[in-house]
């Protein structure tokens, strides 16, 4: 047996195998409900009702998914260019950092509507010259940039834990490792008052719709298109395959980082060490769930969003296991990988 590239695939086979992946989760959800002890659509509609059965819920999901977005463009940015970026996670604390550093009270000479902005962009270039090093590295010395960038994230976990136990330590924290809270102007706005969701999901939104932009109309989109599809035949049509590694390396992590913001000034209020439970590894999950495509990396983080808070509020009325839910976002990733090579391939004989 071998694999046969499908030369134009049709709508049908583009649609009804993604789609089959996702109908193939479902059952393998339902077979973990069973194995729970769990009536399974019973356990699913609990997941659906606590992710969208209400005002709350829905906004609450809204909420998870805003960082989940940004670290998702994060990553299908660099993806497209074959810039294994897996350091998303360095990135969102180099953003929170940043924002935990100047909201309170070093900018504070800036009027409310400016302050923010001028935080957003400074967690961007911090962000951005995280992955500078190891794009820098794999464009001079060929360094393997997945062992950079993931390594990367053990590094700063451990400098903001020096930070939190130092510098920028809350000196009316308690003693608890977290920084002080930021100024109140330097604080994004809730969207619906009394909830949770804030502004930085209207700034998600506008970021991927950035993104698509820059991807689809101009010339650094076509740029990081043809480097990720073959770079030497890029380098021969004269695109500077290196300059397009570094550009797509900077928005990448300025990305990332802009999730790490918008937590810390949008929902946290300041800086710990587990403020993320993991939005930069998730962040790739949904990157590959959407094909890397701005748009639907949207609609992907709210489905991982909505699944891990449908898994919180199904664990505590049906008494199942929360882990279901990465199990489910596991299972999900790989029938959606053997989706798409199953719609530009087909298994033949001999």
């Amino acid at each position: 047996m071998r694999l046969e590239p499908v030369a134009n695939p049709g709508l049908g086979r583009s649609l009804g195998v993604p789609a089959a992946a996702l109908g193939l989760t479902v059952v393998v959800a339902s077979l973990l409900a069973l194995a729970a002890k769990a009536d399974p659509f019973a356990t699913l509609g609990l997941i659906l009702k606590g992710a969208a059965g209400s005002k709350f819920a829905l906004l609450e999901t809204l909420n998870r998914a805003t960082p989940l977005i940004f670290t998702g463009l994060a990553v299908a940015v660099a993806f497209r260019a074959k810039l294994w970026n897996i350091g998303a996670e360095a990135q969102f604390y180099a953003g929170a950092l940043m924002a935990v550093l100047l909201g309170t009270g070093a900018l504070g000479f800036l009027p409310g509507f400016l302050l923010i902005p001028a935080m957003a962009l400074a967690a961007m270039l911090a962000g951005a010259l995280v992955l500078l090093g190891p794009v820098v590295l794999k464009v001079r010395l060929g360094v393997d940039e997945v062992v950079t960038t993931l390594l990367l994230n053990f590094i700063m976990l451990l400098f903001i834990s020096m930070l939190l136990e130092g510098p920028i330590k809350d000196p009316m924290g308690m003693g608890w490792p977290k920084s002080e809270p930021l100024d109140r102007a330097a604080r994004l706005g809730r969207i619906v008052d009394g909830l949770r969701l804030h502004w930085g999901f209207g700034l998600a939104l506008i970021s991927a719709g950035l993104v698509w932009i820059i991807q689809a109309r101009t010339t650094l989109g076509y740029e990081i298109r043809a480097v990720g599809q073959n770079p030497q035949a890029a380098r021969f049509a004269g695109i500077p395959v290196n300059k397009v590694l570094v550009k797509t390396a900077l928005l990448s992590g300025g990305l990332a980082a802009l999730a790490g913001w918008s937590e810390v000034a949008g929902l946290k209020g300041n800086l710990t060490l587990d403020i993320s439970p993991g939005f930069g590894y998730t962040g790739i999950i949904v990157a590959m769930l959407a094909l890397l495509h701005p748009g639907a990396v949207v609609i992907s983080a709210i489905f991982v969003a909505g699944i891990f808070v449908g898994a919180d509020s199904m664990s505590r009325a049906a008494d199942v296991p929360t882990y279901i839910a990465d199990i489910l976002l596991a299972t999900a990733l790989l029938f959606m990988v053997l989706a798409i090579l199953l719609t530009r391939f087909r298994v033949v004989r001999g």
